[in-house]
């Protein structure tokens, strides 16, 4: 199996998010082709139009990027 990310952006996927109690990790943009990892996070506490809370934590939304790992079936396995 491959693993991929999706990136949560609207509302309605961080309310997905949160329902189904999937971990969330926080990632940082630091150039063309860099991020930082902030943290490897956990499920979403509570968010709003401005912030999100992960693990105790409020990360700005326009700021930082919230990801979810998606698995992918490779052809043929």
């Amino acid at each position: 199996m491959n693993y991929t990310y999706k990136v949560l952006k609207s509302d309605i996927e961080l309310f997905t998010a949160a329902l189904s109690q999937v971990r969330v990790y926080v990632v940082q943009s630091l150039g063309e082709d860099f991020i930082s990892v902030v943290d490897y996070g956990g499920t979403i506490e509570k968010f709003s139009p401005d912030s999100v809370k992960i693990a105790g934590a409020y990360y700005i939304r326009n700021q930082f990027e919230f990801r979810v790992d998606v698995k992918k079936n490779s052809a043929g396995m």
